[in-house]
This record gives structure tokens, C-alpha cells and sequence, in this order.
């Protein structure tokens, strides 16, 4: 069965940087397109990012751009999340998906002084 395991989260302080992890498993990871959204406390669920199968193609959330980086590695069944310049708007539940079905249970990211 489709298994998509978050990790990395944890307690950071504003500047700082966390990569997140997400270990995918019952399926062909390389054929597909996978993402991470966000979701804060009363707040909707928030895109962050996605990449193509191959990894050769990214789009990222405004709130994001220019801080984040999407990436992939086909050979571990891994997708990254490299978070730099944190914020504490930045915190939230981050989750691994890939789009449209399957989801992770989420890793809980706070970003504090």
C-alpha cells in the first residue's frame, strides 16, 4: 500500500534553516509528481511546492519562493524540503503528498525565539 512518511521537523529559530523529509513507499515514486503543503493553526490547508517525477521541473507558493527548495531522490524513494530564512508565519504542519490521493500524516514545524 502507498506509504508517505514525514520527518525533520522540529523547533527553529527565525533565520534559521530545517530540511524536511518524506519517504514514499507501494508505489513507482519516479513516475510521479509529488508536493508539500502546509497548514496552520485555523487556517487552510497552503501549497508550498511541487516537483515533476524526474525532478527536472518545480513550482513553488508565494509565501515561499525564494526561501525554499523542492527535490528529489528517485534511487531512495525521498522527497526533500530545504527551508531556509524561517519565519514564524513559516509554522504549520507540513505534508508530503502525492497529488490528488495520498497523503502523510505531517510533521510539525515551529519556528521561535
Amino acid at each position: 500500500q502507498v506509504q508517505l512518511v514525514e520527518s525533520g521537523g522540529g523547533l527553529v529559530q527565525p533565520g534559521g534553516s530545517l530540511r524536511l523529509s518524506c519517504a514514499a513507499s507501494g508505489f513507482t515514486f519516479s513516475v510521479y509528481a509529488m508536493a508539500w503543503y502546509r497548514q496552520a493553526p485555523g487556517k487552510e490547508r497552503e501549497y508550498v511546492a511541487s516537483i515533476t517525477g524526474s525532478g527536472s521541473g518545480a513550482n513553488y507558493g508565494d509565501s515561499v519562493r525564494g526561501r525554499f527548495t523542492i527535490s528529489r531522490e528517485n534511487a531512495k524513494n525521498t522527497l526533500y524540503l530545504q527551508m531556509t530564512k524561517l519565519r514564524p508565519e513559516d509554522t504549520a504542519v507540513y505534508y508530503c503528498t502525492r497529488p490528488n490521493d495520498y497523503w502523510g500524516q505531517g510533521t510539525q514545524v515551529t519556528v521561535s525565539s
